[in-house]
């Protein structure tokens, strides 16, 4: 009896252990400072940054969909896919550190309150990053990490707090991070961050500020929303990730402030197959020491041109857009190109249709069944940005050619 009772305690002990090491992802050289509340991800091991191309979120979540109005649309995430990245990343971490150089604390800064949350979520991504992609990064020791793509090694991060540790994350991942806190009044309030890829809205602006401030401009949000995203964001837990994506037309590349915002009317030499169709992807963890709440959001740019390949998707757009809440269009401002963006929505519907991809009966609602239906991989071209549009190219030499005339 002794023999059984010693065993059955055995058996029990080891299962803790092989539950809170699977769990916790406890390994070699992880500390006090690992990202002990998320699972370990699956290592990419063959993973290829020349090819790679970021999830398509018109597919991978509730991104665009009819009837479209206003909600949060979330679900659960896998830890695989807490950061993605992709074939531009050279490109979106050069971007981003000029114009963290030209911005300063107009798009990273930290509260006094958000200093230690700054340091773990920096050595989050120290633990994160080596495991999930192997050929790009490398740990060494306990606070020591090595990015294989763009030649630099940071040292001693353990000590590394506020701005200081947010600077180091612009230069690991693509994505940018607002952070936020719960104050004593109950409400969550935006403590700091790292977002030089906004598009429509400045850091500076939404320091300090609790979430109904913050999403004021923001149609029908804080009379349906406010309540049940702030109580979402006090109750889940660090092992309770999750995700949603937005999205928005724009007419340029400029990930941090885009020309639709500001302008009136949209440049008519932009062809409108050289629009773009932004998709953020956002995602939600919260830090287990500090009690942080991280708002990552990585920027997906789709030329409109891409999505010839993608049944049904146009047609889904153009419903969208046209029989889409007003106020909500206008905040996404549709209504200022949908002049020329509806129609040539309808020609690559058109030409899907002459290709046989979708017929006229095609219920737009089912775009997702339809690649099933066929069956068809999920599209996954990805225009690079590092490359300007050919609309682009002719207004540039449109300008020049001016320039010459005027001198003359």
């Amino acid at each position: 009896m002794v023999a059984l009772a010693a065993a059955a305690l055995l058996y029990l002990w080891l299962r803790v252990r092989i539950r809170f090491t699977t769990r916790k992802g406890v390994g070699e050289g992880e500390g006090a400072h690992s990202a002990v509340y998320l699972s370990r991800p699956d290592p990419l091991v063959d993973f290829d940054l020349e090819t790679a191309t970021a999830r398509n979120f018109v597919y991978a979540n509730k991104t665009v969909r009819y009837p479209y109005y206003q909600t949060m649309s979330h679900q659960p995430m896998h830890v695989n896919h807490w950061i993605e990245i992709d074939k531009e990343y050279k490109w979106y971490l050069s971007e981003k550190q000029r114009i963290i150089a030209e911005r300063g604390k107009v798009v990273v800064d930290s509260l006094p309150e958000n200093d230690e949350a700054c340091g773990e979520l920096l050595m989050s991504l120290v633990d994160y990053l080596p495991k999930r992609y192997p050929t790009l990064f490398r740990r060494e020791g306990h606070d020591t990490i090595v990015n294989m793509v763009m030649g630099e090694t940071h040292v001693d991060l353990s000590s590394i707090k506020g701005v200081d540790a947010l600077h180091v994350v612009s230069r690991l991942v693509q994505d940018d991070f607002l952070m936020a806190m719960e104050r004593e009044d109950g409400h969550v309030y935006c403590v700091g961050g790292i977002v030089a890829f906004p598009g429509f809205y400045l850091l500076s602006e939404k320091i300090d500020q609790p979430i109904q401030v913050m999403h004021e401009p923001v149609p029908h949000f804080n009379e349906k929303l406010l309540t049940s995203v702030e109580r979402t964001l006090r109750r889940f837990r660090p092992d309770q990730p999750f995700e949603r994506s937005g999205w928005m037309f724009t007419t340029d590349r400029n990930l941090f402030w885009h020309d639709i915002v500001t302008d009136k009317t949209v440049d008519p030499n932009i062809h409108p197959k050289d629009y773009w169709l932004r998709v953020d992807h956002q995602t939600f963890v919260k830090l287990p020491k500090t009690n942080g709440i991280m708002f990552g959001v990585h920027p997906i740019m789709h030329k409109l041109e891409d999505l010839a390949d993608s049944p049904l998707v146009p047609a889904l757009l153009e419903k969208v857009t046209k029989d889409s809440d007003v106020a909500l269009m206008e905040y996404k401002c549709t209504r200022k190109c949908e002049a020329q963006v509806l129609p040539y929505l309808r020609e690559l519907t058109q030409r899907q249709i002459d290709r046989g991809l979708i017929t006229h009966e095609d219920d737009v609602r089912s775009f997702r069944e339809l690649l099933k239906d066929k069956p068809m991989e999920v599209p996954s071209k990805q225009s690079t940005l590092s490359v300007p549009t050919e609309s682009e190219v002719k207004i540039a030499m449109q300008a020049a050619s001016t320039t010459r005339t005027t001198k003359a």
